[in-house]
């Protein structure tokens, strides 16, 4: 994990960071829009660490998200693709307990969680998901592949690649162009900042367009 880029990361915004994937790696980086944060709202940044559940009806504890979480790199996104099962919570309680002791930065879900209650009153741990529902894992999906490549809510994750989330949603950078993404962020963001101010300044954005080439 490089701690500097991580440390830039944290002062730039998903929105932003997403133009970069456009722009620099040529490809989507956003996570479906129902990737939200559903308990314990604020910005993350760090390293994903994958895991891949798929469905079955076989008394099946999840037994490698248990392994990504003892085992991920501290400040790791445990990243569970399940293919946009919304009616199944994918993460829990204990998994959290399990990630805050690990030093985890927060966890990523192509699915459900639960125990929203319990995990907003035991920890300040973000869990970013596609819904809040119920529903055990077990007897409904199982664990089959950890620490490589996963579709999550419809961006292709490897593991290392960085995992950025605020109020807009969830970005995923690939870690071959992280770098390159994340200086265009910086340079598009400080730009903004002064049309901003110039709009305020002239009161116009057309000026300011006309004046900065960029919208």
């Amino acid at each position: 994990m490089d701690e500097s880029l991580i440390e830039r990361l944290r002062k730039l915004c998903v929105a932003t960071l997403s133009d970069g994937c456009d722009q620099i790696a040529g490809q989507r980086g956003y996570l479906d829009s129902d990737i939200q944060c559903r308990v314990n709202q604020r910005s993350i940044v760090g390293i994903a660490a994958t895991v891949l559940e798929v469905p079955s009806y076989e008394p099946c504890k999840p037994e490698f998200a248990f392994d990504v979480i003892d085992s991920a790199v501290p400040g790791s996104v445990i990243c569970i693709a399940s293919g946009a099962d919304a009616n199944t919570a994918v993460w829990g309680e204990l998994m959290t307990a399990g990630a805050v002791v690990k030093g985890h930065e927060a966890a990523v879900l192509d699915g459900g969680t639960r125990d929203v209650g319990i995990i907003r009153r035991d920890t300040d741990f973000p869990v970013y998901a596609r819904s809040v529902v119920p529903s055990s894992s077990i007897g409904r999906l199982k664990t089959i592949v950890k620490d490589e490549p996963v579709n999550l809510a419809g961006v292709l994750v490897s593991p290392g690649d960085y995992i950025v989330g605020d109020e807009d949603g969830v970005v995923a950078i690939p870690q071959q162009f992280a770098a390159d993404i994340t200086a265009f962020a910086e340079e598009a963001e400080s730009v903004e900042a002064e049309m901003a101010k110039y709009i305020a300044e002239v009161g116009s954005m057309r000026a300011a367009i006309d004046k900065f080439g960029r919208a």
